[in-house]
């Protein structure tokens, strides 16, 4: 007995699946292709807000469903033999319009319950078809383009045609970059990216963050002067950052030298402005990030970034204030401890970035001194070492000056 493709949120409800896995297949490639070119076609591509109503919220499910068909034929099927750069391009954009719904739903509970089910049945319908089918998660909608480029090249039957077109000298790229944008060169741009940073990781220019992580900022820049300028939503440009976060895992150090690089590139344009006022303000929503950043930059690459930005600033001071409310004082080790907010930063570090905060200037040494004589009050006024942390790091500051 043949099984619909609507079964499991196939493309086609009109083609019937027999046993055979072999036209199985076939069959899922076909009506996958088809639905690429009648939704492309018809520009119905697009991501809202928020699904109006059951047929919306369905369409959307069933689009969700055909880029996972779309994934397993790409990775698993021969009918990749057949495929032509039109057929490229549709690809490409299915897998970016993925990405978008990742972007704008992954925060809604609700709507992602419903994606996470629909990606549930289609794995266990392309699981029965395709051997060795990896399935695919809600997160992986991140990274559709990644996980469709990876299953075309290690594809046999990729055809070198389509080989040609994506590792092809792509002419120039245009800043604005439109949602159907030419695949040509689409390998070669990454390897350009990685070249560089490989031909580029070994120098010693000076840079305080190193000629590698200069060249990531660049690029990172990039991406988000081009989103911000389109008018892109706040979160699709915070889904790139989120990208490059997760893209960093398991090097967190490398990371914040390049946010750091990003934030000191010199502003040159409205564009670049406009992207370090939004770089500044996610880093102030993603308290983490910044707290292991200002742990774990050098201190002199602190003070540039101190001295460039007051947002910064502020907020590094904001962070310093609560590295020491989360202190108590241990009569064992006789000094100050973290309660475990972040065990890592000792009192004596913690008095290194607030001496080094205020080398900044005279004016915000003055402001410092106020606010820490304020709390110091505020705690009791004592003078006694080891009753008040900001009577220590007050106590501390005031050594300092020559």
């Amino acid at each position: 007995m043949g099984m619909c493709l609507s079964c499991f949120g196939g493309a086609a409800d009109d083609v019937v699946v027999t046993p055979d896995p072999e036209m199985r297949r076939r069959q899922l490639a076909e009506a996958a292709e088809k639905r690429q070119k009648e939704l492309y076609q018809a520009g119905s591509l697009h991501v809202v807000s928020k699904p109006r109503g059951q047929r919306h919220m369905e369409a959307v499910l069933r689009n969700l469903a055909s880029t996972a068909e779309l994934l397993a034929v790409a990775g698993r099927s021969g009918e990749v033999e057949r495929w032509d750069e039109p057929t490229l391009t549709r690809a490409f954009q299915w897998a970016r319009y993925c990405e978008h719904l990742f972007s704008r739903f992954h925060r809604n509970p609700a709507i992602r319950v419903c994606m996470e089910r629909q990606l549930q049945l289609s794995n266990q319908g392309l699981r029965a078809a395709f051997e060795g089918y990896i399935e695919v998660s809600f997160s992986d909608l991140s990274r559709c383009q990644h996980l469709l480029l990876v299953g075309l090249l290690g594809n046999p039957e990729l055809p070198i045609s389509i080989m040609k077109t994506l590792f092809d000298t792509p002419s120039p790229v245009c800043t604005k970059q439109s949602e159907g944008q030419d695949v040509t060169g689409f390998c070669s741009r990454i390897i350009q990216c990685k070249s560089a940073c490989k031909v580029l990781s070994p120098l010693t220019d000076g840079s305080a963050v190193g000629a590698d992580a200069e060249v990531q900022a660049a690029m990172l820049m990039e991406r988000l002067d081009a989103l911000l300028s389109q008018g892109s939503e706040a979160c699709r440009t915070e889904h790139i950052l989120g990208s490059v976060l997760r893209g960093f895992e398991g090097a967190p150090g490398h990371f914040c030298l390049v946010i750091a690089a990003a934030l000191l590139t010199k502003k040159n344009s409205a564009a670049k402005s406009a992207s370090r006022d939004f770089l500044l303000d996610w880093l102030q929503r993603e308290q983490r990030v910044l707290q292991h950043m200002c742990s774990a930059l050098p201190a002199a690459l602190i003070i540039d970034l101190t001295k460039e930005h007051r947002t910064f600033r502020d907020a590094y001071w904001n962070l310093l204030k609560k590295w020491a409310s989360d202190m108590e004082y241990s009569l064992s080790e006789g000094d100050w401890v973290q309660t475990g907010t972040n065990p890592t930063v000792s009192f004596d570090r913690l008095s290194e970035h607030l001496l080094g905060l205020c080398e900044t200037g005279p004016s915000l040494r003055k402001e410092v001194e106020k606010e820490l004589n304020a709390l110091k009050v505020s705690d009791g006024d004592y003078d006694v070492r080891g009753l008040s942390v900001w009577a220590d790091l007050l106590s501390t500051l005031n050594k300092s000056v020559v």
